[in-house]
């Protein structure tokens, strides 16, 4: 750390376990973070991520650019459509899948976690054992 001040510019962006490109700034490795990162995310025209969860941290969300829908909850049954200018709050482990509905234009967000290192606690989400999980009880 150079007196407690580090200023980070990613030149490319780095897969991630959600299948969207992300630009890493703040996290434990790029800057000797203990309890945050934030990086931005595209979401290219027409795509979703895939369903996953974060386990053991919250995730807060500002949407820079685009219209995205997110599917989220128990078989990602709930859906909100958010817009450019809309803040975005996702508890820890609430599975969730955000989808670009422009064909056209990526969406992009600023993506901020209580962890220095989140991509080490993504978990996939299987919609369809979910699902056939809770159609089998009732």
């Amino acid at each position: 750390m150079t007196n407690g001040l580090i200023a980070i510019r990613p030149d490319a962006a780095q897969p991630t376990r959600q299948g969207l490109p992300a630009f890493v700034g703040v996290s434990a490795e790029t800057a000797g973070a203990n309890g945050i990162c934030m990086n931005l995310v595209e979401i290219p025209p027409g795509a979703a991520a895939e369903p996953h969860s974060h386990v053991g941290f919250e995730t807060a969300i500002y949407l820079l650019e685009g219209r995205v829908e997110t599917r989220w909850g128990d078989g990602l049954r709930e859906t909100v459509v958010n817009e450019a200018g809309d803040f975005i709050y996702i508890a820890p482990g609430v599975p969730h899948q955000p989808c670009n509905l422009d064909p056209e234009r990526p969406a992009r967000a600023i993506v901020a976690r209580n962890t220095p290192r989140e991509q080490e606690s993504v978990v996939p989400y299987d919609v369809t054992s979910r699902a056939n999980a809770s159609n089998a009880s009732r």
